[in-house]
């Protein structure tokens, strides 16, 4: 026991040289897309410092060693990955965007492209974390199709494998489902047997609806072959550099309807990059016709 806490001390005293972060954030930004600049080297080193522990190496230098070697290219990829992103999300995250869909882009859809009767609405939650987001998309569209008949479809994406497990279980704490409405509560959630561990899951019929499965924005090809009619991607792009952010978002436009939408997060705007989106409200953008 008293050699194991001496290990652990020893492992997290393991300091993250500028050379071997060199090594690390240009494989991450040229893998992943995520810049990594010097203010991130802290959060960096923070972050692996579990990783060196469960794999009992001494120093970030053996981590990168093992890393860009053959055997822990093909399994240590995924946790480098995992250690990372960053999976900040919650239910109803910007209100307004669920309202705009419901109220706009959803009945113009239908009247335009006939989605829901001749055809499933596709939409798509790249970068779905730990799955907040689809499920309140499944949430949101469920009610629309109480009125409507709308028949639909939630694609739910994210390169973390972790979050997508958590969000395939769909189990949350209590305190995470505060944002949910109480009648939406009612419906789509359920709660633990057990009182004392204060957790809800996402109702199996609601759960049927969404696809998840791991996808990395730098692959040439997302693997869609139907196109979407609205895109979430919501604080995304936020990480990448200008030239990623363009290259990503046309890759967005090649997979999306004309007069498709995406929606961005509060933080995010398309000012300044080359891409075919024009904006139809704060956040909110639409593929022209005729591009």
């Amino acid at each position: 026991m008293l050699e194991e806490v001496d290990n652990d001390i020893r492992f997290a005293k393991a300091a993250l040289s500028e050379k071997d972060f060199q090594r690390l954030s240009n494989f991450v930004q040229n893998e992943v897309g995520i810049k990594m600049p010097p203010a991130k080297k802290t959060m960096l080193e923070a972050r692996l410092q579990r990783r060196l522990r469960t794999l009992q190496m001494r120093s970030f230098t053996d981590y990168c060693n093992f890393v860009f070697s053959p055997a822990g290219f093909e399994s240590e990829i995924v946790h480098l990955i995992d250690a990372i992103t960053t999976n900040k999300t919650d239910f109803f995250r910007e209100p307004q965007h669920f309202e705009y869909l419901v109220n706009k882009a959803l009945p113009e859809l239908i009247r335009t492209h006939n989605v829901g009767t001749r055809r499933k609405l596709m939409l798509w939650s790249a970068g779905c974390s730990t799955g907040e987001e689809p499920y309140t998309l499944a949430m949101v569209l469920s009610e629309f199709q109480e009125k409507s008949g709308l028949d639909f479809m939630i694609i739910a994406t994210d390169i973390s494998t972790k979050v997508l497990d958590k969000a395939k279980a769909a189990i949350y704490e209590e305190e995470r489902v505060i944002p949910v409405p109480n009648n939406m509560k009612k419906k789509y959630l359920l709660r633990s047997k057990d009182k004392s561990k204060a957790l809800v899951r996402i109702i199996p019929e609601l759960r049927e609806l969404i696809k998840f499965r791991r996808l990395n924005f730098m692959d040439s090809d997302f693997g869609f072959r139907e196109p979407m009619d609205i895109i979430f991607c919501r604080n995304v792009v936020i990480y990448f550099d200008k030239k990623t952010q363009e290259t990503l978002l046309n890759a967005f436009s090649r997979y999306l309807v004309k007069g498709g939408y995406l929606f961005m997060g509060h933080s995010e705007t398309l000012n300044g990059l080359n891409v075919p989106f024009v904006q139809v409200a704060p956040t909110i953008y639409r593929l022209p016709y005729g591009r």
